[in-house]
């Protein structure tokens, strides 16, 4: 039946994986529809069941996975080439580099570029630290950079650079179940490995409908400040419908063609914004603040690592997990979501490094780029704030100005905080157009890495079965806006914090598949192009 009807609407797919993938995420909207607050009460008492029971997990997860990905490279391991051993790599540095950053967290350093520096900085984790001092500054920003540094790229890198070995080297399909071959061997090609890769392409689709969750409210947040528009939920439905068009444009022109050209045009005018806060701002306070922000983090890398705040029920009442489950653990768990959908993206877009230029490019390269975004929104943020009782007194009525306007609404930080910037209104603007186009780029690169986990080919399928996937996102991000109503950061991190649990064990668990990958390269060279018996695994 299922082959029949792909037939009829000239599918080229897997159409089991197509089809199941399809029809639960269509059951689910139903059911949002139907019962929209027994399944936000269902995500929330699963959300707090986690935070509660297994943060730790997801705190020490990621901190290996930045060890192990470390390892790999620096191993006599790196040299081995994603690809032929003649291979080369298909894009440039630069497009490669702006690609995988603008189809990654591009919206998530336009959304918290200047609300997190801000928030510790005037309600630090650390109960011993004062608001609004030194310390609680060094804080903010350590705490910023440790969230969207190394660990956050580790998430994309590890399943990237499991994707790309197994499918270049081993020319299997590409497809998430590859990564488990050395596991569960040619069973990847039975019901176990399709449930893997739906419940992979269900990941992508809730992962990625959570960053246009939150790009729209940003989005609505600008317009509202610049046009007088509603910041509520017809407005923000009206976005989505609208950039998902685009997106869906982009699609249909394909990765060469629309996402290349949108993901240079992005990156280009993020940077272009960055710089005029960093020359219209305290330019010299802003490069010292640069180096001293480096130093901030390689000094704190290693406690903030593995610092679960156990102590927490003798310091203070709440708890310790209250903040980190709503930073740290959300953190982790939405960006796990994501690493079906970056780690075939960025393998597709890598072919032909080796894994020592893979894992060096992808974790530090957008680091680095992190480290500075964050060092010039945040600090110039807190600057504006007043660091310090003396800053303070001299700001008089205008100190606190920022922190108030995160504490009203995060979407707004980054608008209230171009207020202090000469031509706001143009800037502001601005910064409307680079997070839509963000939003689009992830939308298309997340659309065309499903059609990917469903055809187990690098190809495009037909445009008409790409833009379902597209729209499909666009569809599930309204019903999440929808549910989530007035509450709806906290909706949203409830929802992704439950879906985000089962696939972290799941790429915990290709760190095991990758060193029985490495293990075969001692026993003997693998051929490119051939698939290895499990037993040479």
């Amino acid at each position: 039946m299922m082959e029949t009807l792909a037939r009829i609407l000239r599918l080229r797919t897997d159409t089991t994986i197509f089809f199941w993938s399809a029809g639960i995420m269509v059951a689910f909207l139903v059911a949002l529809l139907l019962a929209p607050e027994a399944i936000g009460a269902a995500f929330g008492s699963g959300r707090e069941w986690i935070v509660t029971n297994l943060g730790w997990f997801f705190i020490f997860g990621v901190t290996s996975w930045v060890a192990f990905l470390l390892w790999a490279a620096l191993s006599r391991h790196g040299s081995i080439r994603l690809g032929g051993n003649h291979a080369r790599p298909d894009y440039g540095n630069i497009s490669w580099f702006t690609m995988l950053f603008a189809g990654g967290i591009g919206t998530v350093l336009m959304f918290w570029g200047v609300a997190e520096p801000i928030s510790h900085f005037a309600n630090p984790p650390r109960p011993e630290v004062e608001p609004f001092t030194v310390d609680a500054a060094d804080d903010a920003m350590g705490f910023a950079i440790y969230h969207l540094g190394l660990h956050t790229w580790a998430i994309f890198t590890l399943p990237g650079l499991a994707f790309a070995y197994f499918i270049y080297r081993y020319d299997l399909p590409m497809r998430f179940s590859s990564v488990f071959f050395p596991l569960i061997g040619d069973r990847i090609y039975g019901p176990l490995g399709k449930t893997l890769d739906i419940f992979a392409i269900l990941g992508t689709l809730f992962g990625v409908a959570v960053s246009i969750g939150l790009g729209t409210q940003q989005i609505n947040a600008g317009l509202s400040e610049l046009l007088g528009l509603p910041d509520d939920v017809t407005t923000k439905v009206s976005i989505i419908l609208v950039l998902t068009t685009v997106a869906v444009t982009s699609i249909v022109a394909g990765l060469d063609k629309g996402i290349k050209f949108l993901s240079n045009l992005n990156i280009g005018m993020a940077v272009g914004l960055m710089l005029f806060v960093l020359f219209a701002g305290s330019t010299v306070f802003l490069l010292r603040a640069i180096v001293e922000t480096f130093g901030i983090y390689i000094t704190n890398l290693l406690p903030m690592a593995f610092w679960n705040d156990a102590l927490a029920q003798y310091t203070h009442q709440e708890g310790g997990w209250g903040w980190q489950g709503n930073w740290t653990v959300f953190y982790w768990a939405w960006t796990v979501t994501w690493s079906p959908f970056i780690g075939i993206f960025v393998a597709r877009i890598s072919r032909g490094r080796t894994i020592r230029e893979f894992v060096l490019g992808v974790l530090f390269a957008p680091s680095v780029f992190t480290l500075v975004w964050f060092a010039i929104y945040g600090w110039s943020a807190m600057e504006i704030d007043g660091i310090g009782e003396q800053a303070r007194a001299a700001l008089g009525a205008q100190a606190g100005s920022l922190s108030a306007a995160v504490e009203e609404s995060i979407p707004l930080a980054m608008f209230a905080f171009f207020e202090n910037y000469p031509f706001a209104t143009l800037i502001q603007g601005l910064a409307v157009v680079i997070v839509a186009i963000f939003f689009a780029t992830s939308s298309d690169s997340a659309s065309l890495v499903v059609d990917m986990l469903c055809t187990g080919t690098p190809d495009p399928g037909p445009w008409h079965q790409r833009v379902f996937w597209g729209v499909s996102e666009g569809l599930l991000a309204v019903m999440l806006i929808v549910l989530a109503g007035d509450a709806g950061l906290t909706a949203l991190q409830e929802v992704i914090t439950v879906v985000g649990l089962p696939m972290f064990i799941l790429v915990f668990t290709m760190m095991f598949a990758l060193l029985r990958g490495f293990a075969s390269e001692r026993i003997k060279d693998v051929s490119i192009g051939r698939r290895p018996d499990i037993e040479e695994l």
